[in-house]
């Protein structure tokens, strides 16, 4: 005999025997939420809905941050959307807000080849980006007078590795 299926009221059961109070619930076309506030031992007053579709099950949902401005916004955007064009590295915020590039190097990989590959790999995908992070690191996107005259600290590192990554570098 298949088990009942879970509905409305043993979720509201659920609720309660873990000491949870909802705030808000609604109901619409046999889809049911509810709304709690949680708190953590840092984190408090998270406001969390549970949303219970008796086609696919209960998803629990938590507003991490209230919404951020539309600049932050399309940044955002184009971290997720540059996760997805560059799989071997991964972006993403720090603590203060700076968006990271970042390589992962597992120890059953890591020598100095990985590395410097890695390293170049970095390179290539902050040149590739250069035009659409260019007002990230500088009023309106213009370049301080005499950057594009810099010569490259580390061309060695680059010539040793460019054509291993010729989707960054053209070669």
């Amino acid at each position: 005999m298949p088990p009942d299926p879970v509905g409305p009221e043993r979720i509201e059961g659920w609720l309660s025997d873990l000491g949870l109070t909802t705030v808000a619930r609604a109901e619409r076309d046999g889809v049911v939420s509810w709304d709690v506030v949680l708190d953590g031992r840092r984190r408090f007053d998270l406001r969390t809905t549970l949303i219970l579709d008796p086609t696919l099950g209960l998803v629990c949902w938590a507003q991490l941050a209230p919404p951020i401005g539309d600049g932050l916004r399309r940044s955002y955007r184009a971290l997720l959307r540059w996760n997805d064009e560059f799989p071997f590295v991964k972006f993403s915020v720090s603590e203060d807000g700076r968006p990271i590039l970042a390589a992962e190097l597992p120890f059953r990989r890591l020598d100095r080849d990985e590395l410097g590959l890695a390293l170049v790999r970095l390179t290539g995908v902050a040149d590739r980006l250069f035009a659409e992070t260019a007002g990230w690191l500088w009023i309106g996107g213009r370049l301080p007078a005499g950057y594009t005259e810099r010569a490259c600290r580390n061309e060695a590192l680059l010539a040793a590795y460019e054509g291993r990554l010729a989707e960054f570098f053209g070669t």
